[in-house]
């Protein structure tokens, strides 16, 4: 290859930078709504399967609020229900306070929908009324958990 051709090549390669593939991506900031968006679907998930275990991940350890929706789904399990198509509908979602391992969220949601579902059962659950909470978040290990609940 010519001199002034492989100049031209080194030129073009310096100024375009490494490929796309060699490239960080842009880190997207995070958004409270996909956040609880994603881990309503794993309560869901948990509830469908009728696993007080799979609520485990979604609290930090000795998250009141987590000791009670285990006992509630424990409680279901027993009667032998399960509860599907659990869907929770955002109302409203503000940010109070936020920073790189905490996140304080007030939040109005309802259950939207769900099924409860046992041996020979198979009932819609009540409607439900939009409720407003305080939720603290704590970032663990890259997740955001569920440390506090309280009303308003």
């Amino acid at each position: 290859m010519p001199w002034k051709t492989l100049g031209s090549v080194l030129l073009v390669a310096v100024l375009t930078g490494p490929p796309a593939s060699a490239r960080p991506l842009p880190v997207e900031p995070v958004q409270p709504v996909a956040v609880l968006h994603a881990w309503d679907r794993r309560r869901a998930e948990a509830w469908a399967r009728g696993d007080p275990r799979l609520l485990r991940p979604l609290y930090t350890p000795g998250s009141v609020a987590g000791r009670h929706d285990r006992a509630m789904l424990r409680a279901w399990a027993r009667r032998g229900l399960v509860v599907q198509d659990l869907q929770t509908q955002l109302l409203s979602v503000r940010e109070l306070a936020h920073s790189s391992s905490t996140w304080t969220l007030q939040v109005t949601d309802r259950l939207a929908g769900g099924v409860a579902v046992g041996h020979g059962v198979r009932r819609p659950l009540p409607g439900d009324l939009a409720t407003t909470r305080t939720l603290w978040l704590r970032r663990v290990d890259g997740a955001w958990l569920v440390a506090a609940v309280s009303p308003g």
